[in-house]
């Protein structure tokens, strides 16, 4: 019995992909440059401890959720054939559970915000629901992720300062493009696949153009995010950061050149210290401001 049940875990985990966090540190990364920014560096413990727990928690539902609109197609592409739904493992409905679960869990953290953060929550949800939907009607489903994957971010500043400035809203622009580069890699691991069973994504709507469309939004976030520095009143270390990530970026480009699956995969995991890289910056920038 004990060992059905540790077994049993175990699938949860991988539905809810425990054993690829790259996912979580890609929607972590903006939430914390916004709540470190917000804050001046220095964000209160206990808000930082619900955006940390909450991230996690919305990741993994949002992966469970996924992964129930997607029960169809998963089987049918080279990726996600051994996904637990997909294999048979559990049921569909078992995912809706977890999924809602999770996300009860986070809404409570959120009540212990302030108003504000409870009403953008409400979108921030929403978004995250119905993502897996999107590449079903539209052709740049990205840029639905890209939202979804920058709604910490006004969420950040509301906890912080109750109201969302125009630097948020900027900060969200510039992750946007951050997103449309690197999951448009990840979309090129799967559009063999994705093109068969008719699913959207940037990487079919761009075609042979693909790399170059990456190489504009990944300078695209470099020049929002270096205005967001000059918003923010920001210093040197932040634009250093901010420089690394762009040499980081740019050492992308010969791993996705020749489109192959394991080049892009390889290229979209190199994100999550595109990511770090940015927020060292700001964090060392922000500490030597206030000494």
């Amino acid at each position: 019995m004990l060992n059905g049940l540790c077994n049993r875990l175990s699938i949860y985990a991988r539905l809810i992909r425990i054993d690829k966090p790259v996912g979580i540190f890609l929607l972590l990364w903006p939430t914390l440059w916004a709540l470190w920014m917000a804050s001046e560096g220095l964000p209160d413990a206990k808000i930082f401890f619900i955006y940390l727990l909450g991230t996690f928690l919305m990741r993994s539902a949002g992966c469970a959720i996924n992964d129930y609109a997607d029960r169809e197609f998963d089987p049918l592409v080279k990726r996600t054939a051994g996904r637990p739904i997909a294999n048979e493992e559990i049921a569909p409905w078992e995912a809706l559970i977890i999924a809602s679960v999770l996300s009860t869990i986070a809404f409570g953290l959120v009540l212990t915000l302030n108003l504000l953060t409870i009403k953008l929550s409400f979108l921030a949800m929403f978004l995250a629901v119905s993502y897996p939907y999107a590449k079903r009607v539209i052709s740049i489903p990205q840029a639905y992720l890209g939202v979804a994957f920058s709604f910490g971010i006004p969420m950040a500043w509301a906890s912080t300062g109750n109201h969302v400035p125009l630097v948020a809203l900027i900060t969200m622009l510039g992750n946007l493009c951050w997103v449309l580069a690197y999951d448009t890699q990840y979309a090129m691991v799967d559009r063999d696949d994705d093109l068969k069973i008719g699913i959207k994504t940037t990487a079919i709507l761009f075609g042979k153009f693909d790399v170059l469309w990456i190489i504009f939004f990944q300078s695209s976030f470099v020049v929002v995010m270096s205005i967001v520095g000059i918003m923010g009143g920001l210093g040197v270390f932040y634009f250093i950061g901010l420089a690394c990530a762009a040499v980081g970026m740019a050492w992308q480009y010969p791993m996705i050149k020749t489109r192959s699956r394991e080049g892009c995969f390889k290229a979209f995991r190199h994100n999550n210290s595109i990511g770090g890289i940015v927020f060292l910056g700001l964090v060392i920038d922000l500490i030597l401001a206030s000494s």
